[in-house]
């Protein structure tokens, strides 16, 4: 498996008790590779989570972080913001992804990592709700757990037995660079499949069948044809609307 050395910086007792899904701050390492983050950009953290990802946004990029959760309090966040000394830079907030407190055009970059594919499925999310955040020429990035093609049924019949229902929000690469290239809205930079994804996603699915009683594991054990993915997407903002 590659290497991160920003998140080796981290400790892996703070990481697996804040993570909410498989590695947060690998996967946005990886998604950072592919996008221009610099000190004084207002960065939307969107379904933060426990809020790993904005400290590290903070403190790698030295960006202003609105981290945005619908399950953790902000109140919640704030305390570990403050705990990581990022507070002057982090604002938590709670909301909903479809009652965004933001103006329009507000932020220079919004990121999701593991958590876009829970609300941004719908065919009209990104042009009519999500894009609007972010100013013309600024960026997007995401990293959600998908597959590596389509499958008539929605899923591989490995996985039959260790389906849950949101799963059917899991796509490939290719369904998630159509979704959002034909609004003309964003030109996509980087769409692709991490290598091994089961490494990166392993460590989540041991710990998450202990503390959790999550199923991670047996889906992971069950993909005997490596059909699942973690896909990365990112991309630069070109119009306001599809009419521009």
């Amino acid at each position: 498996m590659r290497k991160y050395p920003r998140t080796e910086k981290y400790d892996l007792r703070w990481i697996s008790e804040n993570w909410m899904g498989p590695h947060p701050l690998w996967l946005l390492e990886e998604l950072c590779e592919h996008m221009a983050l610099k000190p004084g950009m207002k960065v939307l953290d969107m379904g933060c989570g426990k809020g790993i990802t904005s400290v590290f946004l903070a403190k790698e990029f030295g960006v202003t972080v609105f981290a945005n959760d619908l399950w953790i309090s902000a109140t919640e966040n704030l305390k570990r913001f403050e705990e990581a000394g990022v507070a002057d830079l982090v604002f938590p907030i709670h909301a909903e992804a479809h009652a965004l407190p933001y103006a329009e055009g507000f932020f220079d970059a919004a990121i999701s990592i593991d958590s876009y594919q829970y609300f941004g499925t719908d065919e009209t999310y990104f042009p009519t709700t999500y894009s609007k955040l972010v100013k013309t020429g600024g960026q997007f990035g995401i990293v959600v757990p998908g597959l590596t093609r389509e499958f008539p049924k929605g899923y591989p019949d490995t996985l039959k037995e260790c389906w849950d229902a949101d799963m059917f929000s899991f796509h490939s690469k290719q369904w998630w660079q159509r979704l959002w290239e034909k609004t003309e809205i964003v030109e996509i930079t980087a769409c692709y499949e991490i290598e091994d994804p089961k490494e990166i996603w392993q460590p989540w699915a041991k710990w998450a069948k202990v503390n959790l009683g999550f199923n991670d594991e047996e889906l992971l054990n069950a993909d005997t044809n490596n059909d699942l993915a973690l896909i990365v997407i990112s991309g630069i903002k070109q119009h306001t609307t599809l009419a521009e």
